[in-house]
């Protein structure tokens, strides 16, 4: 319980900081949550969690073949101005397209 607490709170840290500090730099708070942050949190918590079994490495290999996948989530907001779409446009259509790139990334991670 007190793993899951820990990771509770520095996830939690995490994003309130990076919120925040949008309204402030933007650029600095996007570079920031771009940063492999939360890989860099949850591989040592699951090894920790897991020791020795190689689930964190088995996760980190996972996270590289879906990075590509995880990028089409931005694909609406690269457009949005040109195509006049809301924001909330922009996100729904984000993550319609995040769900597909799921289905390509499951297709892909079988043979991992």
């Amino acid at each position: 319980m007190r793993l899951y607490l820990l990771k509770l709170l520095v996830t939690a840290v995490i994003v309130a900081t990076a919120s925040s500090l949008a309204g402030r730099s933007s650029a600095l708070a996007g570079f920031l949550v771009a940063m492999p942050l939360t890989t860099m949190i949850v591989l040592p918590m699951a090894e920790l969690e897991h020791r020795g079994t190689g689930v964190a490495v088995e996760l980190a290999r996972h996270i590289l073949l879906a990075l590509p996948f995880s990028l089409l989530f931005f694909a609406p907001f690269v457009v949005a101005e040109r195509l006049e779409l809301s924001f909330w446009k922009a996100y729904v259509l984000g993550c319609t397209l995040l769900l597909a790139g799921y289905a390509g990334f499951r297709v892909l991670s079988r043979g991992l």
